[in-house]
């Protein structure tokens, strides 16, 4: 799908003709989609196929006077999936009179940009527009840090007094998710590296600015992430044996009452045969078992209390 997006005096408004000064937002696109877009553009193929390959690390490349900087944006798939929070390349196609972005799905930057809750955007500052795009994917890794953080503050009090594996198994999901975040960041920050080495936005003051806040956030995110994921791989190492010893704990208990239960049951079996036993003839026999039961019952009771098993 291919939507064109151009600035005019209301804000980013949805165009049908291609402009000069527009931005060109493609997802998914089909082949006949790429085919128009890279022969009206003059651009190689390749960089608006690149993006889509879900493997592809971040970089730039220039060729034919288009330059491509391939960016991995967070994504949010569903907290019931495997890998709640993962990441996907997105590409930017930068021309002298048009610029692209390309993904294979739909993600909450380019949703948000398009939507217009980002004011002051200007499709004409290409450059502009791109390094706010990279510094409000480095908002969005910090931004889903925090939920991840949230997340995992609600599970850490219920593996507390859990003897189940799975509140570790839904760690192990956010831990995936922080590891993905890892990977995506340090990528991204070779990249940054790459377009201050290259002075491609130093037409301008205000753009070398906008991209030392990208670098910073993006360095940022990376140590947030780094923290995150030593703190909630410890976590997990520590509550498995937490889990581990509520479940022996659990065995301990489970063990005493059915040692204290089987003093009386062994008690009466013993009364229950037909031989001659003390207290045959006795009118208090039965009184005088139930007490002398109840006696070790109560016994065994305070010896494991000591102990600590109940």
């Amino acid at each position: 799908m291919i939507t064109l997006y151009k600035n005019t005096k209301v804000g980013l408004e949805t165009i049908t003709d291609l402009q000069p000064g527009c931005w060109i937002n493609m997802i998914d696109p089909t082949p006949d989609e790429i085919t128009r877009t890279y022969q009206e553009l003059e651009i190689p193929q390749d960089f608006l196929t690149y993006p889509l390959d879900v493997d592809e690390l971040s970089r730039t490349e220039k060729e034919d006077g288009a330059t491509l900087i391939i960016l991995r944006v967070p994504h949010f798939q569903g907290k019931n999936l495997d890998v709640p929070y993962t990441t996907l390349p997105m590409g930017i196609v930068l021309t002298e009179n048009y610029f692209v972005t390309v993904c294979r799905q739909e993600n909450c930057i380019i949703r948000e940009f398009a939507s217009g809750k980002v004011r002051g955007l200007s499709t004409v500052k290409k450059n502009r527009f791109v390094l706010r795009l990279m510094l409000w994917a480095a908002y969005k890794y910090l931004s889903y840090l925090r939920e991840i953080t949230k997340v995992t503050d609600t599970l850490e009090d219920e593996l507390q007094q859990s003897t189940r594996n799975r509140e570790v198994l839904e760690l192990l999901k956010y831990q995936k998710s922080l590891t993905y975040f890892t990977t995506a960041l340090k990528s991204n920050q070779l990249m940054l590296e790459r377009l201050q080495k290259s002075h491609l936005f130093d037409q301008y003051p205000d753009d070398e600015d906008w991209l030392e806040d990208v670098i910073t956030e993006n360095q940022q995110a990376i140590a947030m992430t780094d923290i995150a994921g030593n703190i909630l791989s410890q976590m997990m190492d520590a509550f498995a044996s937490i889990i581990s010893n509520n479940l022996n704990m659990v065995m301990k208990m489970l063990a005493s009452i059915t040692i204290i239960m089987s003093l009386p049951t062994m008690l009466a079996s013993f009364y229950g045969m037909n031989v001659n036993l003390p207290l045959d003839e006795h009118p208090v026999a039965f009184l005088a078992i139930l007490a002398v039961s109840f006696v070790l019952s109560l016994g065994a009771a305070f010896i494991f209390w000591r102990k600590d098993w109940l």
